[in-house]
């Protein structure tokens, strides 16, 4: 049972990778963001769920984000003044926080975006957690 467990996890693990090379950045980015809270969740075989299923979640890729940033600076959105660390993961605050859509040129769906203590992030509306900050 253990070989087919370790073959059925090497195989997600194989997918991930290939999704994560195919779409660098916001995908890398949500495979680590869903290993980590997988393995905290569920131990190894909870890492390579996580990571496949953040894998698919996704954000802005990389190459586009510089792109963002600018897009994000003509738009004049006023910057939030948080007194915590700004990462992934972590959960803003429910007031004094304005969020915005991302445009659909970015392929980004089911989040929002915007800006903390001068930095561009993605965050879930629902939960308001920081998903990927846009370097």
């Amino acid at each position: 049972m253990s070989k087919k467990i370790i073959l059925a996890a090497a195989a997600l693990v194989c997918f991930a990778s290939t999704g994560a090379f195919a779409q660098s950045g916001g995908v890398a980015a949500g495979a680590a963001t869903g290993a980590v809270g997988g393995a905290v969740v569920g131990g190894p075989i909870g890492a390579v769920v996580g990571a496949v299923g953040g894998a698919i979640v996704g954000g802005i890729a990389e190459q586009q984000q510089p792109q963002f940033r600018e897009y994000v600076v003509t738009q004049k959105a006023p910057s939030y003044a948080y007194s915590e660390d700004v990462r992934v993961g972590a959960v803003l605050p429910e007031q004094g926080v304005t969020y915005y859509e991302v445009p659909a040129d970015y392929k980004v769906q089911g989040y929002r975006y915007t800006v903390v203590n001068n930095t561009p992030v993605l965050v879930e509306p629902g939960t308001r957690r920081i998903v990927q900050i846009v370097r």
